[in-house]
């Protein structure tokens, strides 16, 4: 029988794992150290929410773009606020749909729930409150992310670009980190991974997430 080889790129991305997971594992310990444990209760309690109705109002978004510390003096606010509630929960019920279809690879999942949710105003574009919105929605699946998970991603030299499609891509990168954490990954969800790279990218030792 031939014996297989892992691919050069494959090979790369195995090493770039292992030095991400040498600064993820003592960042996530510290994150859980130095941040209140009461921080993310608007998180928890509009995922409890979501997870009773399928889907998330004007109240559950105006909740995460404070827990996201994202302005609210922004013509999109103004937009999302002036549609029917009815309007936003049918369009976020098809996101939350979307990344709960354990049928589909989280990443792809991500991607789909991504572009539904593009449909309203303030989600075009930038992946910061959609990400926290679909986190919301499948809290064992999806992850934040924001400037300051970019940022630690660019210093540990996991590529993730701009270009269409950041989010799912975004989850399939979290994804091949769990893969290869090995047992360093063991109890690991891409959420945890999300909160240590927050932690690495972090400028300053003031929480602000």
């Amino acid at each position: 029988m031939k014996k297989t080889t892992d691919s050069p790129a494959s090979n790369e991305l195995a090493a770039l794992s292992d030095r991400a997971w040498d600064v993820l594992v003592p960042a996530r310990a510290s994150y859980l150290a130095d941040v209140s444990p009461h921080y993310d209760e608007v998180l928890h309690e509009v995922a409890q929410r979501t997870e009773h109705t399928g889907s998330l109002g004007k109240t559950d978004i105006a909740a995460l773009a404070v827990w996201k510390r994202l302005s609210a003096q922004t013509r999109w606010v103004t937009a999302l606020m002036s549609l029917p509630d009815t309007h936003v929960r049918a369009v976020t019920e098809r996101a939350v749909t979307a990344v709960r279809d354990t049928t589909l690879p989280s990443s792809e999942a991500a991607r789909e729930g991504r572009g539904i949710i593009a449909e309203l105003p303030g989600f075009r574009t930038g992946d910061a409150l959609a990400s926290a919105v679909l986190t919301a929605a499948a809290p064992q699946r999806m992850a934040v992310y924001d400037r300051r998970v970019q940022h630690a991603l660019d210093t540990l030299r996991l590529t993730l670009t701009p270009t269409p499609g950041r989010y799912g891509r975004y989850l399939q990168l979290l994804d091949d980190l769990l893969h290869h954490g090995r047992a360093r990954a063991d109890g690991w969800s891409a959420r945890d991974i999300d909160t240590a790279l927050y932690w690495t990218g972090r400028p300053d030792p003031t929480p602000s997430r």
